[in-house]
């Protein structure tokens, strides 16, 4: 969505001035979910996209993992600035990096192409020293200290949860337990793994995008988030079960090892807690309840499999 220049951020301006060298000169997008993202041309001509999010701590640890993966030529946008307190903002600047297409489907085949640049993204991560990502995103923070089943988020917690499907809720809490005693280390890695967030040349990803989301969590635990979540291209949706058995299968090949037992099941797992997470919230807002539909559809065999 595009926006006249007189309608950005106030602190926007001086910002762009003080750490890219200009001031905006035209507004090439604008979208805000988690973030606010601004793709912005300088006065010079240079294009950069800026992100503001509210400051919880997390922001310099995923730019700066961001910015290693870029130096080692990872296809991702390479950070131009360390991330910068605005009052109650976290803000930084990358390249803006245009161009491929997003892959629809969730076919196993399709699978199998997200897996092996998961794999890569995950051997990538592996190497990166950064202080943990701390709190997770919400829709990957199962472990959030306290006995309730949902992270506490004002703006969903205010809502009529009554609204909320009884098989979501059962879901959550049955696979939450499972996840909380798995005992496995944690990892870096990307928690919001979406075919909305990357981008395609002919069968070469482009792209991946969103590195605010990173996260803290078991390895297996993120593999099984990113097999349920690959194939959603808009609002959120649960892959076919056959489909997010070829990930994992797929992602194990190109990493070059086996999950354990307990390694599947935290996977099947998370799969399924962080699709009850985006049905709930979908329940709440109004959304569309397709996810909600494949949940329900495929809860006792994803649950059957992660032994919850």
């Amino acid at each position: 969505m595009s926006v006249p220049l007189d309608e950005l951020p106030n602190w926007l301006p001086a910002w762009c001035l003080d750490h890219l060298g200009g001031e905006p000169a035209d507004v090439l997008f604008r979208t805000q979910q988690v973030s606010m993202v601004f793709g912005l041309r300088l006065a010079g001509g240079r294009d950069v996209v800026v992100k503001a999010r509210a400051d919880d701590g997390r922001a310099g640890s995923c730019v700066a993992a961001q910015a290693r993966l870029a130096e080692r030529g990872f296809p991702c946008a390479r950070p131009l600035t360390p991330v910068v307190g605005v009052g109650a903002l976290a803000v930084h600047a990358e390249e803006f990096r245009p161009g491929g297409e997003v892959l629809h489907g969730d076919s196993p085949d399709t699978a199998v192409r997200c897996a092996e640049v998961f794999a890569r993204l995950m051997a990538e991560l592996a190497g990166v020293i950064v202080t943990p990502p701390l709190p997770n995103p919400p829709w990957v923070r199962w472990d959030e200290t306290g006995s309730e089943t949902w992270p506490a988020i004002d703006f969903l917690d205010g809502l009529d949860q009554t609204v909320v499907p009884e098989h979501i809720v059962e879901a959550a809490e049955r696979t939450r337990e499972r996840l909380l005693t798995a005992g496995l280390p944690c990892v870096l890695g990307h928690a919001d793994f979406e075919a909305q967030n990357l981008r395609w040349q002919v069968r070469q990803v482009w792209a991946v995008h969103d590195w605010d989301s990173l996260a803290w969590q078991p390895e297996a635990a993120l593999v099984g988030a990113a097999s349920g979540s690959f194939a959603s291209a808009g609002p959120p949706t649960l892959a076919p079960i056959e489909s997010s058995e070829a990930f994992l299968v797929a992602y194990q090949g190109f990493r070059g090892r086996v999950f354990t037992p307990v390694e599947m099941e935290i996977a099947w797992a998370a799969s399924v807690w962080m699709a009850a997470y985006n049905a709930r919230e979908m329940a709440l807002c109004g959304g569309p309840p397709a996810g909600g539909d494949a949940l329900r559809a495929q809860a006792a065999e994803r649950l059957r499999r992660a032994n919850a």
